[in-house]
Formats: C-alpha cells, sequence, structure tokens
C-alpha cells in the first residue's frame, strides 16, 4: 500500500469514530487532540489488534476499503493508557521517511 493511501485510510478510521463514538471523541478534541498515527504489518495484524481491542473493551473502528474488497487497512482505538500499551510495539507511521516541505 503506498504511503499516500496508507494516509488516506488512517483518516477514514479516524472519521468514521467520531462519528460512531461521538462521546468519546469531543472529549478527546476539547481536552487532548493528541493522534498517533501508527504501522500494523497487513490485515491479520490489524485483526490481532482488534481482537485486543474487543477483549480489554476498548473502544475501536474498523475501517474496510470498498475498493479493495472491503479489506481491514486501518482501525482507530479510544485514547487510553491501555490503548498506549497495546499500541507500544508498533512502529510510528513514515517513520522511516523524510518528509520535504515547499518553500514559497
Amino acid at each position: 500500500m503506498s504511503d499516500g493511501y496508507k494516509a488516506v485510510q488512517s483518516t477514514h478510521a479516524a472519521i468514521n469514530f467520531i462519528f460512531e463514538h461521538p462521546g468519546r471523541a469531543g472529549p478527546w478534541f476539547h481536552n487532548s487532540n493528541t493522534l498517533a498515527e501508527l504501522e500494523a504489518n497487513d490485515e491479520a495484524h490489524l485483526e490481532r489488534l482488534i481482537e485486543k481491542c474487543i477483549k480489554l473493551d476498548l473502544i475501536h473502528t474498523v475501517f474496510r476499503e470498498p475498493d479493495i474488497g472491503n479489506q481491514i487497512t486501518a482501525i482507530a482505538i479510544e485514547p487510553s493508557r491501555l490503548t498506549r500499551k497495546v499500541t507500544s510495539n508498533l512502529p510510528k507511521l513514515f517513520k522511516n521517511k523524510t518528509i520535504q516541505h515547499e518553500t514559497e
């Protein structure tokens, strides 16, 4: 999956989370507004993360991309210390990429 496609998938998951869980999204927005975009290896890895969320009762949203057979491409998980623990082994999205900023 290209970098741009990964970014779009994580954005879909975040937006869906806001609509599915407004009671969690509002307080997050007003109190923290911190995001962490992390990278899973593949769909099977995402499925294992979803299973952990269910087991630990973490509120989450699963995004399935209709353009690729409804494959799970991203998840958004409520912010919490437990979420941080569950995702602590995941690398940051684009960790090994250099971002170049255009100057005017």
